[in-house]
């Protein structure tokens, strides 16, 4: 499901207004258009996979010293090694941004404590685009250091416990925003959809016995539901929420259906060549934006200006590509070096 869900945000990031696949989009039914340029919304679905998967995972652990030093050392392991690996793609470009006489000593220090240190999703619009998803990374961080909270108070969670807190994942961050908190503190605002993950995996855990193998006739209709929603997101106008707030229990019925399982989509998403390519979508979706910036230059802007369609398409198969190689030569072993190191 994660490589769906990234593939999304890739053909979502060329797809926008003058870019590379803009010109193909623009000929397809305006659904489409809509659904394809919606790529962003992959990200809520990230963050409640996320919980589900950390919950899956951590679900009978005992918070001890020893198991929190491993807890950090396997969340680091997770998220640094790829994403430094992303900064020294583009670090040709942050050199040349470093030494552009126009930008401030004290922004060029800003904007290499907040690339270092993962704070972008703290702070807005930073001015450069060296790897604008990785914001994202400045959330997944705060839910690390909240999850160890958070998992005591749902992992034993009953039905009504379990309602009361999907239905504050949709209240909480309309709240936040009618209160006035910074709209881009995002992690804080997408703390509900981490929390709502870590709900779907307690609710997967006390009915999986009833429903397994059931599946489909939960997330074929909150897929449908969810598509129609970005279709028409008119659907929340009046509401206190957003697209984003309709989607949100949407996304955990969806995820509680799949791994429920059965249905032609489960077994599809099940298969070795999606577990392969679901395991490199953080690769993917980490080093998808430092490779167009080297891609642009020389498809796009030199001797090949390859037709924007074709030169869309070999992009695709490129960071696909890239991100498999990655995943299996650089994820992986240090992955395992940063956890024994660390842990």
């Amino acid at each position: 499901m994660r490589f769906i869900l990234a593939l999304w945000v890739v053909v979502h990031h060329i797809s926008g207004p003058g870019l590379m696949m803009s010109g193909f989009t623009n000929t397809l039914p305006y659904s489409l258009q809509i659904l394809i340029r919606g790529g962003y919304l992959a990200v809520q679905t990230f963050f409640v996979l996320s919980g589900f998967v950390l919950a899956q995972n951590y679900g009978a652990a005992k918070w001890h010293l020893q198991s929190l030093r491993q807890y950090v050392a396997a969340r680091i392991a997770r998220i640094y090694p790829v994403y430094a690996f992303s900064l020294l793609v583009v670090s040709p470009f942050i050199w040349d941004a470093m030494f552009r006489p126009t930008r401030p000593v004290e922004k060029k220090i800003s904007l290499l404590v907040d690339y270092t240190l993962l704070l972008q999703g703290w702070k807005g619009n930073l001015g450069v685009g060296w790897n604008t998803p990785a914001w994202t990374l400045s959330c997944e961080i705060f839910f690390y250091f909240c999850f160890p909270l958070l998992l005591p108070l749902i992992v034993k969670a009953r039905e009504w416990s379990l309602l009361l807190v999907i239905v504050l994942t949709i209240v909480v961050p309309s709240v936040f925003a009618q209160y006035g908190l910074p709209g881009q503190w995002k992690p804080i605002y997408h703390l509900a959809d981490f929390v709502a993950g870590v709900a779907a995996s307690r609710i997967f855990e006390i009915s999986k016995e009833a429903w397994r193998g059931r599946g489909a006739w939960l997330y074929v209709p909150a897929a449908i539901a969810g598509v129609a929603l970005i279709i028409h997101p008119q659907t929340m106008d009046g509401t206190y929420g957003d697209l984003s707030t309709g989607l949100r229990p949407l996304n955990v019925l969806a995820l509680v259906g799949l791994a429920w399982g059965g249905g032609v989509v489960a077994r599809w998403l099940s298969g070795k060549t999606m577990d392969f390519l679901g395991k490199a979508s953080y690769s993917l979706y980490i080093l998808h934006v430092p490779v167009l910036w080297w891609y642009s230059q020389w498809a796009l802007r030199r001797d090949a200006m390859l037709p924007r369609l074709a030169a869309s398409i070999l992009y695709l198969l490129i960071v696909v590509g890239a991100s498999a190689i990655v995943f299996k030569w650089i994820e992986v072993p240090m992955n395992k070096r940063v956890r024994r190191a660390l842990s």
